[in-house]
């Protein structure tokens, strides 16, 4: 008797920890198409609670939105935190996408960083390769990170327009892949941003619907 009771009661204790560790995620279908979202802290939002939680309330439950930003991340692996070498990159590639978006760059136009633009094409293309190694054979789409305006955190605005972008731009003709042009969705738009480089929560969902807009127009990914 005492066996079947400590059994109930265990099964009891995980089950309850189940349901607390899957609590904040969606209620999504089991066929839900796999959306990765790569990216810096401006993907990953104030406790994780950038873009990509607008962008899943817009797709809705056929659609399961990956947060997978990184603090401070770069493209280039000379900087001073390249996105491949954190454990954000594996997990990405581990939830199995169907779907990857990445918005890099904002960090690559850091002055202490900006140094090392002239591999960030080469470092792009490679990271790229990575998702599209993957075996669900992802979608990838890159994004033109939004505008950097006044900050003390020496990201600096001609950096990002003269070297991070065009390159972003050719990597898209290269490679022939869909480009979607945050940057100039939030162009003289200062007030979307808390620091001059983070957006508010407006800018966060003006950066959802400008991802979700171009699912919708695409022929390969309608909602």
């Amino acid at each position: 008797m005492k066996t079947i009771l400590f059994i109930l009661l265990a099964a009891t204790i995980l089950l309850f920890a189940v349901r607390v560790l899957h609590a904040g995620e969606p209620a999504v279908s089991a066929q839900a198409i796999r959306v990765a979202c790569v990216g810096d802290s401006i993907t990953k939002g104030s406790a994780g609670s950038g873009y990509p939680a607008y962008l899943q309330t817009m797709l809705g439950a056929n659609y399961f939105v990956g947060n997978f930003g990184v603090m401070g991340s770069a493209v280039t692996l000379n900087s001073d935190k390249p996105y491949v070498n954190q454990r954000e990159f594996l997990m990405a590639k581990e939830f199995k996408p169907d779907i990857v978006v990445i918005m890099l760059g904002t960090n690559d136009a850091r002055t202490n960083n900006y140094p090392n633009i002239e591999d960030f094409q080469d470092n792009y293309e490679r990271l790229i390769a990575e998702f599209q190694a993957l075996r669900t054979q992802p979608e990838v789409w890159l994004v033109e990170p939004p505008p950097i305006y006044n900050n003390t955190l020496n990201l600096k605005e001609t950096n990002l327009e003269q070297g991070v972008l065009p390159n972003i731009e050719q990597t898209s003709i290269d490679l022939h892949l869909p480009i979607i042009n945050v940057y100039a969705a939030l162009a003289n738009h200062s007030e979307y941003f808390m620091d001059g480089v983070h957006p508010s929560s407006e800018g966060a969902e003006l950066i959802a619907n400008e991802v979700y807009g171009a699912f919708v127009n695409s022929t390969d990914a309608t909602p």
